[in-house]
């Protein structure tokens, strides 16, 4: 079956794309517990980004109580620091995780690889964006193979490639325009004295199947990501038809 667009009319006036979001993960891990080898273990991790509100007066309420508990009613000096360099109304980033992770359970529970599913949020700000690239990065500078799984429509941005610009590279083989939507799979490891980065990418579209992935265990171990035989079914668990 192809790959159905999850963001626009008709099917998001009928299904959301968190539904698929938060159990494509555990559909994947359900297909991966048939192919990962012994002493292999796949986990889903879900977290939806959430918005904290702050009540800033009864927080300075409580801190000037404490100031008082301090000492400070019993004038006691307080010394003061200097007006800040920064102050701005802002709030705490929290971003979504849609992903799989595997492990090696025979060496300490070692995390060899993470599939990440890529969320509008994750695409909406150049900070989003940033946090996104920066989590990639450094699972891979620690030897975790990294898949990104995009079907995001409304947010033409390539996470991707802008992944390999970070890292200082780029992938010739999505052309000079990337497409929004893509799989890859990447892993960074040693070959001698010399670091090699090596990718897997395809692009998406809207009414054609998915691709299937490598993914990496260890520098010769690898089993097949099926993220088509996957997608259909968690979209048949869902009644996405």
């Amino acid at each position: 079956m192809p790959l159905r667009d999850h963001f626009h009319p008709p099917l998001d006036d009928v299904a959301s794309w968190e539904e698929l979001h938060g159990q494509w993960p555990a559909t994947i891990v359900q297909q991966l517990r048939k192919k990962l080898p012994a002493g292999y273990v796949a986990g889903p991790r879900v977290h939806a980004g959430a918005q904290v509100e702050i009540d800033v007066a009864a927080y300075e309420k409580d801190d000037m109580a404490s100031s008082l508990d301090a000492g400070g009613a019993a004038g006691t000096a307080v010394w003061a620091p200097a007006a800040p360099s920064v102050a701005v109304e802002t709030e705490l980033p929290d971003y979504d995780e849609y992903e799989v992770r595997v492990y090696d359970a025979r060496r300490g529970r070692r995390l060899v690889a993470a599939i990440e599913i890529v969320s509008p949020a994750n695409k909406d700000r150049p900070e989003s964006r940033n946090s996104f690239i920066a989590k990639c990065a450094a699972l891979l500078q620690k030897g975790v193979a990294v898949s990104i799984v995009d079907l995001v429509t409304i947010r033409h941005f390539n996470l991707y490639a802008d992944l390999l610009a970070f890292i200082g590279h780029r992938d010739s083989t999505l052309g000079a325009e990337p497409p929004p939507i893509c799989a890859a799979s990447c892993r960074w490891l040693r070959k001698g004295d010399r670091a090699i980065l090596e990718t897997w990418s395809h692009a998406l579209a809207v009414g054609h199947p998915l691709p299937t992935l490598p993914l990496w265990l260890t520098e010769v171990r690898v089993v097949p990501l099926d993220l088509e035989q996957s997608y259909e079914q968690a979209c048949d668990d869902l009644n996405i038809s």
